[in-house]
């Protein structure tokens, strides 16, 4: 059974990592948030954003492996560069200030555990990402990655401790609530734009290229097609990542819930402010538990966030780059990546409110995504571009139902300003 488990978690690659990256430390606050806030009446948005995660990551990662190409080369061929432009300009806008969140707040979770000063923790911490990134190959920082997700198994462990009720669970898992009340709308909007964001859109493409690559598929013309087989491994992998991420989320709220606003305690700004108001609740093991998950979650998250934008910007600039280029034959694409990791390692350091600047990528996402959602739809579902791969009815359905839900996200962020 165990060698079953681990040949399992070794077949899984990008569509995990993609996963777990999603509840990076800012993705956690929003859980945090959102289970100290309204307590368990919003577990069943979880289940809600499960078959949306897994239905956009599986048609992004589609057309990249057809076509051969990243999400944002697939773009630049088929439409115009004014298009692509504004959506790479905020993807590295957005990733960078995520990036530099993230940052912090790794710092803050060792912080927890050791009483080390959180700015003297900032700058290793972004040297020791830079590091792996440039000078590691794809197939170490492949398994690097794969083995930070285990991290987030920590905030499945913390709800145990929290000894939430049963009964509550159930309803708030399995009957769906639903308030016109702002704070209710802003939470339920803000869990939409932490879960499906446009940074995994470019990320999981592009890491399938990668390993194409490494299994020595280094053209666009050997790379180019994708069988039936192909597609079923990539949508296994792809729904596993998503269940994950789905998981862990439903467990910080659950932990969360049971615990913050089981006590009243509904005011909390960020991962690191749950970890710590765990302790006096849940005990230190929950603290503990919180603490190691946000410090995995950010290592894996950060390279990801930085990384992402990096291929978006250098497949719509036509450079070379990959992981598993040396940093002398993909320059251009190594210094963005350079240059996204040290401007958010800044952002740590010159007095900007982290809870702020997440708060404004956040909305940057929030805008970004229905619209590229749209251009990805419509080229998932055209012949010229994917040929007899080109979505199925059943496909098209929830690639378009997400599609209308993420717009009506956006207004719903819009009318929530309004209406405090």
């Amino acid at each position: 059974m165990i060698d079953k488990m681990k040949g399992f978690f070794r077949s899984l690659g990008p569509g995990l990592i993609t996963g777990a990256s999603d509840d990076d430390p800012s993705g956690i606050g929003t859980y945090a948030v959102a289970g100290a806030s309204l307590g368990f009446s919003v577990l069943w948005t979880t289940i809600m954003m499960f078959p949306m995660m897994v239905a956009v990551q599986y048609i992004c990662t589609k057309i990249g492996m057809v076509s051969g190409a990243g999400l944002s080369k697939t773009i630049r061929q088929n439409y115009s560069r004014w298009i692509l432009a504004p959506v790479v300009g905020g993807l590295m806008i957005a990733n960078t200030i995520n990036a530099g969140a993230d940052i912090g707040a790794v710092a803050a979770g060792i912080n927890l555990l050791v009483p080390v000063p959180i700015a003297l923790m900032i700058a290793p911490i972004a040297i020791i990402i830079l590091a792996i990134e440039i000078w590691g190959n794809y197939r170490l920082i492949d398994r690097i990655f794969k083995y930070l997700t285990l991290a987030l198994l920590a905030y499945i462990g913390s709800a145990f401790f929290a000894r939430p009720d049963a009964v509550e669970v159930l309803r708030g898992t399995l009957v769906p609530t639903l308030s016109l009340d702002s704070t209710y709308l802003s939470t339920l909007v803000a869990l939409l734009g932490t879960t499906i964001t446009p940074y995994l859109f470019f990320w999981q493409p592009s890491q399938e290229i990668e390993e194409e690559q490494s299994h020595g598929e280094k053209t666009r013309a050997q790379r180019r097609g994708a069988t039936k087989k192909e597609l079923r491994v990539m949508e296994r992998d792809t729904t596993s990542g998503m269940l994950f991420s789905e998981i862990v989320a439903y467990f910080i709220i659950m932990a969360t819930a049971a615990t913050l606003n089981a006590s009243g305690n509904t005011n909390i700004g960020s991962a690191t402010e749950a970890a710590e108001a765990l302790r006096p609740l849940a005990g230190n093991g929950a603290t503990v538990l919180m603490a190691l998950g946000l410090i995995g979650a950010g290592m894996l998250a950060i390279p990801i966030l930085t990384g992402s934008a990096s291929y978006a910007l250098a497949e719509a600039m036509g450079w070379k780059y990959g992981l598993d280029r040396k940093a002398r034959q993909a320059r251009h694409f190594y210094i963005a990546i350079a240059a996204s990791t040290i401007v958010g390692m800044l952002i740590n350091f010159i007095g900007i409110n982290p809870i702020s600047a997440l708060f404004g990528s956040a909305v940057i996402n929030g805008f970004l995504a229905p619209p590229l959602l749209v251009i990805i739809m419509l080229m998932s579902s055209s012949r010229r571009v994917m040929g007899r791969r080109r979505n199925a009815p059943i496909t098209n359905i929830a690639g378009w139902f997400t599609t209308a839900v993420m717009f009506a996200a956006a207004a719903g962020l819009v009318w929530t300003w309004f209406s405090q």
